[in-house]
């Protein structure tokens, strides 16, 4: 039987608040000064390196605090509570994921302890392209054998972190579509140092949140064949392994984004005095908050669920996905419910809310669109027709 308690331990309540102590080092100008910049929080990332909390779910042999997805997922919930943005954070988290459990021990002791001290960053995940989006088995990037080496010529987008990261990891075509039998055949995981890599052509975009993201050109790239994770063409189930521990992350994300909302929004509410009482006492200011944070704590609850099913190895496709769409509808409905309560105010850039609005908008899209969640429980949980 599945652990289905949602009370934390006193160790899952301690490491929250130690995270949110440590994020809270950082204050609100130096979060405002990055998105201004577009600039990488360095020095964040760097503070919660040393403390270990990146390193998570890495196993105690290789050099981690052996955690799980719970409380790796209450990590990125006070690191967005606070006011930060843990996307670095998640991506690390959960593009480790496959290294751990599809990986060599040759490939898991050469990289997790650097991973886990930050010697190594591997915060980079190459997926998406330009001609597929979500059909990732329509992907174009082709990875050929050459001896001892893969030669990897394509393109890819919206991918973020590679100039802050040492590693990336590569998803190719190492079989033409035409010649399998399945679709989702064909496809390889490949683990790729791109310190220095020739032939790689990194293009930052300048997208609407700071999420240092890029496009990418493969022109010949040469790539150890030792890189290859687990078995050439299983690529694409070893992706799908790994995105229910990525919609539980980001859920999360989206869970601490609700919550700074509607703590900023009650604060405001309270305080904020207009025609001789706090805007808070009128209902069409106290009821959107009222009904978003009913929102996140129900979200809450799906997120805690799909945690505790994934730490006990049970299957939770649903549950992540639903974890995901509801987190991301809930915060989405505080952000609003708090830009409207600030009038003005919540356009200024000074008072943080705007920044927040813009970075928890991402999670309805990425790193799947809310419709495609919709497919998903449409075929899989209710049993209707496939959709696409």
């Amino acid at each position: 039987m599945v652990d289905m308690t949602f009370a934390l331990t006193d160790e899952q309540r301690a490491l929250k608040a130690a995270v949110y102590d440590l994020s809270k080092q950082f204050p609100p100008e130096y979060w405002r000064e990055l998105d201004a910049k577009r600039e990488y929080p360095e020095a964040f990332v760097n503070a919660l390196t040393k403390a270990g909390y990146l390193a998570a779910l890495i196993p105690h042999e290789y050099g981690g605090a052996g955690l799980g997805i719970l409380e790796a997922s209450l990590i990125l919930e006070e690191i967005n509570r606070s006011g930060g943005n843990g996307a670095a954070c998640h991506a690390q988290m959960y593009i480790m994921g496959t290294l751990l459990r599809h990986g060599s021990e040759e490939q898991k002791r050469r990289h997790l302890p650097k991973i886990a001290t930050g010697e190594l960053r591997l915060q980079a995940f190459g997926v998406t392209e330009p001609n597929s989006g979500s059909d990732t088995t329509k992907l174009q990037t082709t990875a050929v054998r050459r001896g001892d080496r893969y030669v990897v010529n394509g393109q890819k987008i919206f991918i973020s972190r590679v100039l802050q990261s040492d590693l990336m990891l590569l998803l190719a075509r190492t079989t033409p579509l035409e010649l399998v039998k399945k679709k989702t055949d064909g496809l390889s995981v490949f683990l790729v140092d791109i310190r220095g890599l020739k032939g790689l052509e990194v293009r930052p975009l300048r997208m609407m949140m700071n999420h240092s993201t890029n496009a990418l050109f493969f022109d010949n790239v040469e790539i150890p064949a030792d890189g290859l994770v687990g078995q050439e063409g299983k690529g694409f189930t070893y992706i799908l392994d790994g995105m229910n521990a990525e919609r539980i992350l980001v859920a999360s994300d989206s869970i601490g984004d609700g919550r700074w909302f509607i703590e900023k929004a009650v604060a405001y509410s309270s305080q904020r005095v207009v025609f001789g009482k706090p805007i808070g006492a009128n209902q069409g200011v106290q009821f959107p908050i009222a009904k978003a944070h009913m929102a996140v704590e129900a979200a809450d609850l799906m997120r805690l669920k799909a945690a505790r099913l994934f730490d006990a190895g049970q299957p939770c496709g649903a549950e992540a996905n639903m974890a995901k769409y509801l987190a991301a509808e809930a915060a989405w409905e505080a952000a609003n419910a708090c830009i409207d309560c600030h009038g003005g105010y919540g356009y200024a850039e000074e008072y943080d809310v705007e920044r927040k609005f813009r970075e928890t908008r991402l999670y309805r899209t990425a790193p799947v669109n809310q419709n495609l969640v919709l497919a998903y429980i449409g075929e899989h949980v209710l049993g209707l027709p496939r959709s696409y």
